[in-house]
């Protein structure tokens, strides 16, 4: 048997233990009801999932655009101290940066204009459940990819500004990789997009 011999590795396996000890427990006490996926995704109101997926969309958008921030903003100061001439030119990085954060943004304006207050008897009418799950959905998929895109830009921007700092005619061409990188977030948002506009109001 393999044993974790990492920290990280420790909680995941004694998380997984303690998971399975309790799951057993249930299952042979006759409390298996406890783990009715299905009963939970019906239980829980449509209101929840999509104020859950507009949360998302804003909070993993703002964590890959920090990211990015963070990763090119460290390396554009670090190269500007042997080359004070890139710092201008580069701040371009910080902005696809920050686009992803703008992103998030527009997408939960988009989202919050379906959450329309309806009549409490129709709560759990079957286009409520799809309107709650498909913006749910659509919010994890644009701040998923939200955080790819920022990670992506933020690496990406930080070997301009290094190459740039170095060369200068490497400045137009890790450019081009960073404006392709940044069109992931793009994608995302065209998803998002395409999900929200099938989505019913809320009866």
């Amino acid at each position: 048997m393999v044993y974790p011999t990492t920290k990280t590795g420790y909680i995941a396996y004694t998380a997984g233990v303690l998971a399975l000890s309790v799951g057993l427990n249930a299952l042979f006490t006759g409390r298996g009801q406890w783990f009715d996926v299905g009963g939970f995704l019906t239980d829980t109101s449509p209101y929840s999932w999509a104020l859950i997926g507009t949360s998302l969309v804003v909070a993993l958008s703002v964590v890959g655009a920090a990211s990015g921030i963070y990763i090119t903003g460290s390396s554009l100061v670090g190269a500007a101290v042997k080359a004070p001439r890139i710092r201008t030119k580069n701040l371009i990085s910080i902005i696809f940066c920050e686009v992803v954060a703008i992103y998030g943004l527009i997408m939960a304006i988009v989202f919050s204009s379906k959450l329309i207050q309806g009549e409490p008897e129709s709560r759990f009418h079957p286009d409520n459940y799809y309107a709650g799950y498909a913006l749910f959905w659509a919010g994890l998929t644009v701040g998923l990819s939200n955080v790819f895109c920022g990670l992506c830009v933020g690496v990406t921007g930080a070997t301009c500004a290094i190459a740039d700092a170095a060369d200068g005619q490497l400045f137009v061409k890790v450019l081009i990789v960073e404006i392709f990188g940044s069109i992931i977030g793009l994608f995302g948002l065209i998803i998002g997009l395409l999900m929200s506009s099938s989505v019913p109001d809320f009866k």
